[in-house]
């Protein structure tokens, strides 16, 4: 889908946090969601909205969640299914990154076009929370940039979809 992309930090071993945090803060990473998802909606479920630290300022959210407890009102947008959200967002044509968690990685991943991954040279066997697998010959490496924070090396990747179906 146009405008709708995935934005992830990720371990060797598609790791993506432990007890519902990140595995990895790595300071440069973090301005970089920031500037990318400045001015956009991003798309979430319910954990990982439960886990933002503060209000992240400049962006819209839309929430992914069965929970009836959690309603739309003037900061967030709740969605109880993936069909509403690509419904909502092909009328509005909103750019829009998914940051998450597992699941909703999983779900959105057969619609999006690009992904911006930050490969992280490390691995945490206590992760409890995967990316999902795909088939990297499916997708352009746009870009791969190299950085080194904290002993941490990573690789900012940028995949475009091949073919989409």
């Amino acid at each position: 889908m146009k405008n709708l992309s995935i934005i992830a930090s990720v371990g060797k071993n598609r790791e993506l946090g432990y007890q519902n945090d990140l595995i990895w803060k790595i300071k440069e990473d973090l301005c970089f969601f920031k500037k990318t998802t400045m001015g956009s909606h991003i798309i979430m479920g319910k954990n990982t909205f439960k886990s933002l630290p503060k209000e992240l300022p400049g962006r819209k959210y839309i929430v992914l969640t069965r929970d009836s407890n959690l309603t739309t009102n003037d900061k967030i947008a709740v969605f109880r299914n993936i069909k509403s959200i690509l419904e909502f967002l092909q009328k509005h044509n909103l750019k829009c990154y998914v940051i998450g968690g597992e699941q909703t990685y999983s779900l959105f991943l057969p619609y999006v076009d690009t992904m911006h991954l930050t490969e992280i040279d490390d691995s945490f066997e206590q992760a409890d929370t995967f990316f999902p697998k795909f088939d990297k010959l499916e997708w352009y490496k746009k870009d791969s940039l190299p950085f080194e924070e904290k002993g941490i090396s990573y690789n900012r990747v940028l995949y475009k979809r091949k073919n989409k179906s």
